[in-house]
């Protein structure tokens, strides 16, 4: 894991650091072709591009009810138990989401507050692959139930033999979700973004995937809307001198045997760490099943940046914006304070990522890329939309007529005055 100086960054280095997932530039037309593929062929084209890039040709692109049957019966028991805990957990902290009216009177007799309503057509995507992702299916779903939307559908990758893990079907089961597509990629999101023959279309897609999903996603955002751009997982740790480095490689790890394409971040000003930290990921790697791909993770994308002190190591963080911010110092909240830009944040040493992932109620699909500058978590919010709502009586219109009447009239609209005004003509 590359060693570099913050005060002396390279365009390089500086290029590696910030450069996460591949340019959408890049793959946006190979991307646009396969979405204008699913849009005119539907059915047809789904099989034959699940065919090419899955290993296996489908005869239903459906999960059926007995797939689900089989998958209840062979999942072990205890992952099922863990998937009803977060299941729990994910449910408690979303609840106390879910939006209330709050109605305020804003002058004499004008009342105004704002209604929730749900999206009514959501779609779901898992990411598969190089492995089955079950939590995130109650990430994605149990906000979607709580929120309303009437319509669920998920889409995940099917193994080569044509399944779909079972630990992720009962995963949907347990959530409420019965419709399960054996899709996966830029195809699955334009399924779900236009409709097939056998895919309905939606109103929003949520989920999390490769730089090829995020593509098909922002390429899908003129016919529906969209959650976060939700790319490879990025982990940023600040830390000094009082971080256990065999806590913080094992941190790093576990963003990295993600995908080859995951960055993972140390950012630091002691070199102490740096060295600790260094010689910690080395001697875990060799026991960790996924330690192929989390060193090319590391190599391609991993850095430990040194710092003049823990507010340049907190600036440097805030520029990134990375999707998850351990913060593991002697006064975390004390940096917590300087950082605006992060999608979830863990305070102190006993606050690993990975019990985000899967345990501590918050949800684990985050905008990536420095898209937490201006995005945030997905969360109930994320499932509905609330519409403005305002009650005037008529003293209360008449109070404000003449505010109404100065700037329309000042705007050029002499109609919205009228509208007004006309309501009090016959009673003056």
């Amino acid at each position: 894991m590359r060693v570099v100086q913050h005060e002396t960054l390279s365009e390089e280095d500086r290029s590696v650091l910030f450069a996460r997932g591949q340019p959408l530039d890049s793959i946006g037309p190979g991307v646009q072709e396969i979405m204008d593929a699913v849009r005119a062929g539907g059915d047809d084209v789904l099989r034959t591009l699940t065919e090419r890039f899955d290993g296996v040709r489908l005869a239903g692109l459906q999960v059926s009810p007995e797939e689900f049957d089989e998958a209840d019966r062979v999942l072990d028991l205890d992952v099922r138990e863990a998937l009803v805990r977060e299941l729990e957990a994910v449910r408690t902290f979303h609840e106390a989401q879910l939006p209330q009216p709050q109605p305020v009177e804003t002058a004499a007799g004008v009342q105004s507050w704002r209604e929730w309503r749900p999206i009514e057509r959501v779609g779901l995507y898992v990411p598969g692959g190089r492995g089955a992702y079950p939590s995130s299916v109650v990430m994605l779903g149990v906000p979607a139930v709580i929120a309303g939307c009437s319509q669920v559908v998920l889409c995940t990758p099917p193994s080569r033999d044509g399944s779909v893990p079972a630990a992720t079907l009962v995963a949907a089961k347990i959530v409420g979700i019965h419709r399960v597509f054996k899709l996966g990629g830029s195809q699955a999101i334009a399924a779900m973004a236009f409709g097939t023959q056998t895919v309905p279309k939606v109103d929003k897609l949520f989920g999390a995937g490769n730089s090829y999903v995020t593509a098909a996603k922002l390429l899908a955002f003129p016919e529906c809307s969209i959650d976060v751009p939700a790319g490879p997982s990025e982990l940023l740790i600040i830390a000094d001198d009082t971080a256990e480095a065999a806590w913080i490689a094992a941190d790093l790890l576990s963003d990295a045997e993600h995908g080859p394409d995951s960055p993972a971040v140390l950012v630091t000003p002691s070199i102490g760490l740096a060295e600790r930290v260094t010689q910690e990921i080395e001697r875990q790697l060799e026991t960790l099943p996924r330690r192929d791909i989390a060193r090319e993770a590391l190599q391609a994308h991993g850095r430990i940046v040194l710092t003049r002190d823990l507010d340049c190591a907190a600036q440097l963080a805030d520029e990134y914006a990375p999707e998850h911010l351990e913060i593991i110092c002697e006064a975390p909240r004390r940096i917590l304070a300087l950082i605006s830009n992060a999608a979830s944040i863990f305070l102190g040493p006993h606050s690993p990522n990975a019990a985000g992932d899967y345990a501590t109620g918050t949800n684990h699909v985050l905008p990536t890329a420095g898209y937490a500058r201006t995005f945030a978590a997905v969360s109930v919010e994320s499932f509905g939309r609330l519409i403005q709502v305002q009650e005037l009586s008529a003293e209360g219109l008449a109070s404000l007529a003449p505010t109404v009447g100065a700037l329309a009239r000042e705007e050029g609209l002499e109609g919205h005055a009228r509208a007004v005004e006309t309501r009090f003509r016959g009673a003056q």
